[in-house]
Order: structure tokens, then sequence, then C-alpha cells
């Protein structure tokens, strides 16, 4: 009787583990903020001392935090074979050193990236490790 309970309980934390990260490094496209409030957006690209003129990467990490690492390395790799600094900006927030940019951008998990069109517009939205293609696919057509 212990194994089967054993295992059903196995089964049931599975099933819930798979349901809480159903969506983790899944590329979200958000709201069509072209049409939204251009202060809000100016405001936010201000905030994180985003440059305009090119779409920028922001992830959102804490030096405790394993997977960001490897965000770390999947951005810098997209970000240089897209053409380096000079075409698309990467930014790294530490929300233990900066609480207040977790709380504008509602981060909730780690690792949370966001990318910002070249008006400085969110456009994106990836909780968890992106995908190389991922992040590319939505990177290539901001750079147009």
């Amino acid at each position: 009787m212990s194994i089967v309970a054993i295992v059903a309980a196995l089964v049931f934390a599975g099933a819930i583990g798979w349901w809480l990260n159903r969506r983790a490094g899944v590329l979200r496209e958000l709201p069509d903020s072209r049409t939204g409030d251009d202060a809000t957006a100016d405001s936010d690209a201000a905030f994180l001392g985003l440059e305009p003129g090119r779409p920028a990467v922001v992830h959102f990490s804490a030096p405790w935090c394993g997977p960001c690492a490897g965000v770390r390395r999947v951005v810098e790799k997209v970000c240089d074979d897209l053409g380096g600094p000079e075409k698309v900006a990467h930014h790294e927030v530490d929300i233990d050193a900066n609480p207040d940019a977790a709380r504008r951008f509602s981060v909730l998990s780690l690792p949370t990236t966001v990318i910002f069109d070249t008006d400085g517009r969110q456009r994106y939205r990836i909780a968890g490790v992106p995908t190389s293609a991922d992040l590319r696919s939505a990177l290539e057509p901001l750079l147009a």
C-alpha cells in the first residue's frame, strides 16, 4: 500500500511541476505597444538606461540564480551574431541590487527577459531560458 501512495505522490508532484513550468522559456509577444502610451515607453527605457534607435534585450537576474547564466550566454551569442552592441543592446539587471526595476517590470520569477524595440517599447517577454532561435526570431524584425 505504501508503494502505491509513493508512486501516486510522485505522479502528482510531477504533474504539478509540469503545470507550473509549462511556459518556461516560451517567447510571448506583448500586446501591440506601438499604439500605447509613448510617455510610459520613454520612461521605461530611460529607467533602464536604454538608448533609442536600436533594440535592446534586458534580462533580470541575480547572483544566486543558476539558469540566469544560461540566459546570459544565449543573449550574448545572439546579440553578437546580429551585429554586436552597435546593433542590439544587452543589459543585465541584478534584482538584488535593483529591486525597484523588478517591481516596475513585474518580474516574479528568474530568469525573466524583456525585448524592447528601437522606440523603447516592450515587445516580447520570456520567463525562463529562451532558445537562440526564439530570441533571434524576435530580434531580427526589430533590426529592419
